[in-house]
């Protein structure tokens, strides 16, 4: 193995692992904080640590060209993520259990192919359909703890919300290819114009005063890693790697690493339906996959 695919595989294995833990700090956060004073937290320490890395990539600069030139996109763009996306999934991790809440989260690829075909006007094959009905099995298998036909949710509301960020993940994605800048300054500058919005809701709906110490550090683990520096470190990889495909089907290790970090941080109890129906999701998802990796579609 040469350096160049060393480094693409460390990168990668430590943005897996990081992203493993995210669905635990959730939940252990949402334990102290709203899921709005979660967003707003997790916010401020995203925009301290992309400001860092922007100004050690001397690429500060480029962020006012970006929201000059693009501003109604990255306002809209500011409002789906973080605004909307990460209000509407900490409410979700709120009523759901963990392994619950991720795995219908990691639905959002198969959404991603039904919204394009609305809105780019792309064709739905077969696979789609094929991946469709094996992923959303596969999480009511999962929501309703193996017994898919009983229709017995554990929370219903909790469903609703974490499809709709897969939703607006996805759409997301899709207006995020109308713009041509570098991937950190798109995102920085989505945050950076988001902050005004996120501190005003948190306002008026009376969220903003004094919180636990430990809600404050779950925030900011969330903002570092969740919303930070792990987009860095996988941007890393995929610029590293000599094979793309094959770092990119890393992530899929990442949901079932993360029902071990659930288990031993959060002691939620791991259900047999949870690994059925999470492998169904990750097997749709990679059916879709093998399709689009075959004939492009975006």
């Amino acid at each position: 193995m040469d350096n160049d695919s060393k480094v693409a595989y460390k990168y990668a294995f430590l943005s897996v692992f990081l992203w493993s833990t995210v669905a635990s700090a959730f939940k252990l956060s949402l334990e102290y904080l709203t899921p709005a004073q979660l967003l707003f937290y997790s916010c401020i320490s995203s925009l301290f640590i992309l400001l860092i890395i922007l100004l050690v990539q001397k690429k500060l600069h480029l962020v006012k060209d970006h929201i000059k030139k693009n501003f109604f996109m990255t306002l809209l763009l500011g409002l789906i993520n973080p605004f909307l996306y990460y209000l509407v999934l900490f409410k979700a991790y709120s009523l759901l259990p963990a392994q619950e809440a991720q795995s219908i989260n990691y639905t959002w690829a198969l959404m991603l192919a039904f919204l394009s075909v609305v809105i780019l006007k792309q064709k739905l094959s077969f696979s789609d359909i094929l991946a469709g009905i094996i992923c959303y099995f596969g999480v009511l298998v999962i929501s309703t703890k193996g017994s898919p036909f009983s229709l017995d949710f554990s929370s219903l509301e909790g469903m609703s919300y974490a499809f709709l960020s897969t939703i607006l993940w996805s759409f997301y994605w899709i207006y995020n290819t109308k713009i041509k800048v570098d991937p950190l300054v798109a995102i920085f500058s989505n945050f950076l114009i988001a902050f005004p919005i996120i501190l005003v809701y948190v306002i008026f709906t009376n969220e903003l005063y004094a919180v636990e110490f430990q809600g404050i550090l779950g925030a900011f683990y969330i903002g570092i890693f969740e919303m930070g520096i792990t987009f860095i470190f996988w941007l890393k990889a995929m610029q590293s790697a000599k094979n793309i495909s094959k770092i990119a089907n890393l992530i899929f290790i990442s949901p079932f690493l993360s029902l071990v970090f659930i288990y031993l941080i959060l002691k939620e109890p791991i259900y047999i339906s949870t690994i059925i129906g999470l492998s169904m999701i990750i097997f749709g998802i990679l059916i879709q996959q093998k399709r689009k990796n075959e004939k492009p579609t975006i």
